[in-house]
This record gives structure tokens, C-alpha cells and sequence, in this order.
């Protein structure tokens, strides 16, 4: 496992080394990925637990091997006459022992052993989880950050255009070719792409937040989402496959799993405590009473013992009994989960497959919308200007082709996020993926 990490990092930084234009002039993808890993207090704590998690294995161990005690007394004894308290007399005693146990037949801590492999085991993946996790949020909030920058360079040229229509209509009037209406209407729809230039600057600033959140800073400029750049399909391109690896490689159907493997140990443990256990038990002391001084001063005696001990449950109340029905329903509990998280697999790999194939048709659709679109705006303008078009009819087609860009930058980060989280439900999700849609982003134009 931490060869693999060791090589990932590595893999990331020779990506980074290639990539070092974008990351010259902005932040891309890989960097603000590497710094996620570094700063994200969420996958931190991950890890920390995972590293708790390890040392269940060494207690389990720990019941296994042998443990040694010692235990030490001493007392002092005063005598004295009832009558009249007088011939005192002091007796001064001290005593040591030192005892060494070793299990030679303990059927539950050989099981709790085997709980803590599965535990260990869960607790790997708990922490490839919160990975995956953290990879899906850090390309989530960076396209969130990209989809506000577009939908506001949208605007910002639909503004612009609005404003070069107004100023013509205003002409227009001043000169008695057109009527004051057409300066109304579009005064009327710049005021409206003015609140909306509102609206979006608060949503890229929360998009920012959003990311600096994860990498504990500002993220200032991001390479962005080349222009026409061809989104790559899933592979392969069969669904049945996808949802056949999410059922039992995914990672929260290996989780799932494991935590059936625990219920099943579990069982084992409780019915364990029905048999017998032995060890082998040696200890040393003095054990006699003859004091340290005085009239009953003598010689110490040392004391060595060796044996084996047996030890056999009989009867505990019916406690023993009752924790393995408890642990058998807690199995079939286990068992229900385990199916629910395949259904949830194969349906999330459904879902998102679906996703990455409807986005690239949405995708080469507003694309052919967005041609469309600056096709008609150009021909409304042309009409407006030899007047077989009315100012509206240009305002409505500026409208038309912005609304459609913005549609289409949203469209194309839904389908990279899609094809992520598809890969993430099949539990085969690595930090390739993020160097593959590193490689489709650009360096940021300069403002």
C-alpha cells in the first residue's frame, strides 16, 4: 500500500513537472489536487483514524502471548496489653510474588485475532474511501470554480453586446431612424443582465470558497477546460460491465462486505466463551510468614510454581448464549446492508454511465446550438442594420447564444464529473483520471 502511494506521488509530480506552462501561468488541476492532499482536514482525520485502526491487530495479538505481573506487600503488626496498653510489641512482615501466564488454549482471543485483520482491513478501506472521496470533492469544487467563470464570461460579453445594441438604438432615435422603444427594450434587458451579473459573481466567489476550503487558501487563477476539447467516452462502453464491477468492487461493497466478515467473527467470539481455556502458569515469591525482625524473626522462604491451569465455563446465567443470537442477528443485519450496497453500486454506476453517455450527446448538441445560435445572431444583426429585423429580435438571439454557451460549459464539466463518479462506483477510480482531465484544461486566459 505505501509503495503504491509512493508511486502515485511520484506519477502526480512527473505529471506536474510536464505541466509545469499551465502551472506557470495558473493553478491546473494536479496542483490544486496535491495540495488537497496535503491540507484537507477531512482526509487528515482519515488517516489518523486508519493509523488508530492498525493497532487493533497488536491487541488482539497482545491476548495471546504471555503477560507477567508482579505484586509486592509489606505490614507492620503492633501488639499492646488491653489493661493498660503497655508491653508493646511490633511485628514487621514483607512479601513479593512475580507470576508469568501463558495462553496455551484460548479459542475467543484466537478469534478476536481474526476480527482484527477484517477491522484492519476495513479500516484501509475507510481511508481509500475518504481518498476517493477527496479526489471527487477537489474536482467538483475546481469545475464549480471553472462553470462560474464561464457562465460570468458569458454574461459579460452578452453585457457588452446588450450595451453596443443600446448605444445603436439610442443613436438611431437621435437620428429619427428608430423609435425610443427599442433604446426601452434594451435598457430593460441590460438591467436585467445586470442583476444576473450579480448573481453570478456571488456564485463564483461561493464556488472559490467552496475550494479554498479544501487546499486552505485562495485558489487565484485555474488553468481552464480547453474549448472543443473531445470529452472522453466511458471504457468500455458496455453498462453491464460497469455495474457488474460496482457490485463487488466497489468500495463501499467491499466495506460492507468486510463488516459481514466482523459480524461473522463476531459469532465465532460468543460462542468461543463456551470453551475451555488453558494456560500455563509459573510464578516466584515469598510466601512465607515469618517477619522481617524481632521474636519471630526466621529464615525467608522462596516459593517457585509451576502449572498448567483449566478453566471451564459452566454456567454464566445464559449470558453466553444470549450474545450469539444478538451476534447472529447482528450477521443477518450485516448481510441486509451488504446487499443494499450493491444495489446502491450497481444503481450509482447506472446512473453516472447514463450520465457520461446523455452528457456527450447534450454536449454535441448545444455545441451545434451554440453554431446555430451565432449563426442567427449575425443574421438578426445584419437584418436589423438594412431594417428587415427589430432591435428585439436581435436582443432575443444575444440572449439565445449566451444562455447556450453557459448551458454548454455547465454540460461539459456534468459529463467529466459523471465519468469520475462512474469510475468511483466500480471502485476503480485512481489518480490517473485526475492526470486525464488535467491534460484537457489549458492555461487561464490573462485578464
Amino acid at each position: 500500500m505505501r509503495l503504491r502511494a509512493w508511486s502515485t506521488r511520484l506519477s502526480i509530480t512527473f505529471a506536474l513537472l510536464c505541466s509545469g506552462l499551465s502551472v506557470a501561468h495558473g493553478r491546473d488541476l494536479l496542483e490544486v489536487w496535491q495540495l488537497a492532499l496535503q491540507r484537507d482536514p477531512i482526509y487528515a482525520a482519515s488517516g489518523y483514524a486508519r493509523e488508530a485502526d492498525q493497532e487493533r491487530i497488536p491487541q488482539a495479538r497482545a491476548r495471546m502471548l504471555p503477560y507477567v505481573t508482579a505484586g509486592a506487600n509489606a505490614t507492620l503488626d503492633n501488639s499492646r496489653r488491653a489493661r493498660d496498653l503497655s508491653d508493646s510489641r511490633s511485628d514487621r512482615r514483607a512479601a513479593w510474588s512475580l507470576t508469568l501466564v501463558q495462553p496455551l488454549f484460548d479459542l475467543p482471543a484466537w478469534n478476536a485475532m481474526q476480527r482484527a485483520d477484517f477491522e484492519v482491513g476495513q479500516a484501509d478501506i475507510a481511508h481509500r474511501i475518504a481518498y476517493q472521496d477527496l479526489l471527487l470533492r477537489t474536482a467538483q469544487a475546481y469545475f464549480d470554480v471553472l462553470a462560474a467563470q464561464d457562465s460570468l464570461r458569458a454574461l459579460l460579453s452578452e453585457k457588452a453586446a446588450i450595451e453596443t445594441q443600446l448605444r445603436a438604438a439610442q443613436q438611431g432615435f437621435e437620428l429619427g431612424a428608430t423609435t425610443i422603444t427599442d433604446a426601452h427594450e434594451a435598457q430593460a434587458r441590460l438591467d436585467l443582465v445586470l442583476a444576473s451579473e450579480v448573481n453570478l459573481r456571488n456564485e463564483l466567489q461561493l464556488a472559490e470558497d467552496a475550494l479554498a476550503r479544501i487546499i486552505a487558501e485562495r485558489p487565484g487563477p485555474l488553468a481552464q477546460l480547453r474549448p472543443d476539447v473531445p470529452l472522453p467516452a466511458p471504457e468500455p462502453n458496455r453498462i453491464d460491465e460497469w455495474t457488474t464491477q460496482a457490485s463487488y468492487a466497489g468500495l463501499s461493497v467491499t466495506n460492507a462486505d468486510l463488516q459481514t466478515r466482523i459480524a461473522q467473527e463476531e459469532i465465532e467470539i460468543a460462542r468461543g466463551q463456551h470453551a475451555p481455556t488453558v494456560d500455563l502458569v509459573a510464578g516466584t515469591g515469598t510466601a512465607s510468614d515469618y517477619g522481617m525482625d524481632g521474636y519471630r524473626a526466621g529464615a525467608r522462604s522462596l516459593d517457585s510454581t509451576v502449572g498448567v491451569q483449566l478453566s471451564i465455563p459452566i454456567f454464566t446465567g445464559g449470558e453466553i448464549s444470549s450474545r450469539v443470537r444478538e451476534q447472529t442477528s447482528r450477521l443477518q443485519q450485516a448481510r441486509a446492508l451488504l446487499e443494499n450496497a450493491r444495489r446502491e453500486a450497481v444503481q450509482a454506476a447506472q446512473r453516472h454511465f447514463k450520465g457520461v453517455v446523455s452528457g456527450l450527446s447534450q454536449v454535441a448538441a448545444l455545441q451545434a446550438a451554440e453554431r446555430s445560435s451565432r449563426a442567427a445572431l449575425e443574421a438578426n444583426r445584419t437584418g436589423y442594420e438594412i431594417g428587415v429585423r427589430v432591435n428585439i429580435d436581435v436582443l432575443n438571439a444575444e440572449q439565445q447564444l449566451y444562455v447556450t454557451q453557459r448551458a454548454l460549459a455547465r454540460a461539459r464539466y456534468d459529463t467529466l464529473m459523471d465519468g469520475l463518479q462512474l469510475k468511483a462506483a466500480a471502485g476503480n477510480m485512481q489518480d490517473a483520471d485526475q492526470v486525464a482531465n488535467n491534460e484537457l484544461l489549458t492555461a487561464p486566459e490573462s485578464s
